[in-house]
């Protein structure tokens, strides 16, 4: 499932159709407007609908989801709009269909009308397959499979490319200095254009007052221009702000440039920059940055999967790159960003789909699907009867005789038997040393020798100085027997092992304790 719960559009989306989302794009002048195709390519669209940008054949707004029949079964791989707003995807065909506002013809097909249902855009692309769309404001780009650029739409900076300020009514290959070069990527400021090559090479084109071509200068261009400060770097991705450039290098590196008023390129100050600049990640490799040409908010993710952020984020001035808790830069959007939209079309890929281990891990004291209940201290551990069985034996014999819903703990405490529960799920243990002291007497009570032992690994990692006496104290309350470990600094501590499973021949006289004996006798 694709969480798309940060966004409000989706608030009065029912579960279950929440359940279907793959894909979803959030765009509008107050992110009110929405798409998304769900797990059978059906592609559904809701929200203001400001010139028929919603592709549903009207202009009426809707709160609630409506279909849009053409786009249905086509493959969405690349969706990108504007302000005004219009909207473009390419599919997996390589097609391209646009709609939406056309005051510029950013539609592509010669006029400026406005569509209110997605149409194919053909000229000098139906040989062509697109891989990659991006839309400033008011005009687009694509990026083919030969790595040509195409573009249409609003040029008064000359953002198209064409080497004049025309706007350009159909798609028109850029050529100029990116004739016979490979492009393969490609973004969008209001009114500029960026594209990296194969090669590592950035170039840009377009209105450039604020230094965002990073060329050194503020002269617009007409036509693409390398960006010579650039040279030996290796660029492999470009994401453009309202006015600023973000660039990530192939060895995780950052650059950053043009306007600055919100900290935005992230450099700890708020002057421009016409020139690249490095910016400071605190030595953690980048792989992915977000911009997005409606808002001046930057973000970054890293190799560990943590999540910077830095600019405008609501209302505040974050001028150098600041650590999030989020687990994807499109939460800062969602969070952060004015207005809150999507950077770029929110998908679930194969890498997001979880494995076996990690669907387990999830659905652990999950209410949704789970068929067993304990009971423990008062509160609710919701699992599955089927792994409980599988995973360990007392409760293959437990469950084998018993098919209750519900079942009441009371020997242990809640925070134990949770842990053990959620061993079965997981394989592993989160506990402090004193707590897995509980965990072991419970080990020893299932016969579960390999918690056992992850319990004594835990216990002997964690003894210290200063919680020496609370673990003696837990090995008194749970009657188990210490062995000499040399702890840190050369201090003599005592840490728990579980006695053989052998014992004396009488259970009432058993020294480790009433549990034990009753599961060694």
């Amino acid at each position: 499932m694709l969480d798309v719960g940060k966004w409000p559009v989706f608030a009065l989306l029912p579960p279950e159709e929440l359940r279907l989302i793959r894909q979803a794009c959030v765009f509008g002048s107050a992110a009110n407007e929405a798409l998304y195709v769900t797990v059978n390519d059906e592609v559904f669209a809701l929200g203001t609908n400001c010139s028929g940008c919603l592709g549903l054949g009207d202009l009426q707004s809707t709160i609630e989801p409506r279909r849009i029949d053409v786009l249905c079964g086509k493959k969405i791989v690349s969706l990108s709009y504007g302000t005004g707003p219009h909207v473009v995807v390419a599919t997996s065909d390589g097609e391209v269909f646009a709609w939406g506002h056309n005051g510029y013809s950013q539609l592509g097909n010669g006029t400026t009308n406005h569509g209110l249902t997605p149409a194919l855009v053909s000229t000098n692309l139906l040989s062509k397959r697109v891989t990659e769309v991006a839309c400033g404001s008011h005009h687009t780009i694509a990026l083919t499979t030969d790595g040509e650029v195409y573009a249409w739409g609003y040029n008064n900076s000359g953002q198209v490319g064409s080497g004049s300020t025309a706007n350009q009514p159909t798609p028109r290959r850029v050529s100029s200095c990116l004739q016979n070069k490979v492009v393969v990527n490609i973004a969008c400021g209001q009114l500029c254009s960026m594209a990296v090559l194969d090669n590592g090479e950035i170039y840009g084109w377009g209105y450039n007052c604020n230094g965002q071509l990073g060329l050194g200068n503020n002269g617009n261009q007409q036509t693409p221009c390398r960006i010579a400060a650039l040279q030996g770097v290796n660029i492999i991705q470009v994401a453009c702000g309202y006015a600023h450039t973000l660039a990530l290098t192939d060895e995780g590196f950052v650059y950053a440039w043009g306007a600055n008023s919100y900290g935005q390129l992230g450099t700890g100050n708020k002057s421009n920059q016409a020139l690249p600049t490095l910016i400071n990640t605190d030595k953690e490799r980048i792989v992915e940055v977000a911009a997005c040409h409606t808002s001046h908010t930057s973000a970054a993710k890293t190799q560990s999967g943590q999540v910077l952020m830095w600019g405008q984020c609501r209302g505040q001035a974050v001028a150098s790159p600041h650590l999030t808790h989020f687990s994807s830069t499109d939460d800062v959007f969602a969070c952060f960003a004015t207005p809150a939209v999507t950077w770029h079309l929110l998908s679930v890929d194969g890498d997001d789909y979880l494995t076996v281990a990690q669907s387990l891990k999830k659905e652990f004291d999950s209410p949704e699907i789970s068929d067993l209940k304990f009971l423990v201290d008062g509160k609710c551990i919701h699992v599955h009867k089927a792994l409980l069985k599988i995973r360990c034996e007392h409760f293959r014999a437990l469950l084998n005789e018993t098919d209750e819903d519900s079942i009441e703990i009371h020997q242990f405490s809640y925070l134990v038997y949770r842990a053990f529960l959620e061993y079965l799920y997981t394989d592993t243990i989160n506990l402090p040393p004193e707590d897995a002291i509980g965990l072991l007497d419970l080990a020893t009570f299932y016969r579960e020798t390999r918690l056992k032992r992850l319990c004594q690994e835990t216990i002997k990692r964690g003894i210290s100085e200063e919680n020496a006496i609370t673990l003696l104290s837990a090995a008194v309350k749970y009657e188990a027997r210490p062995s000499s470990f040399l702890g840190p600094g050369g201090v003599l501590l005592q840490v728990l092992r579980q006695p053989p499973n052998s014992c004396d021949a009488d259970p009432g006289l058993c020294r480790h304790g009433p549990r034990a004996a009753q599961e060694l006798h």
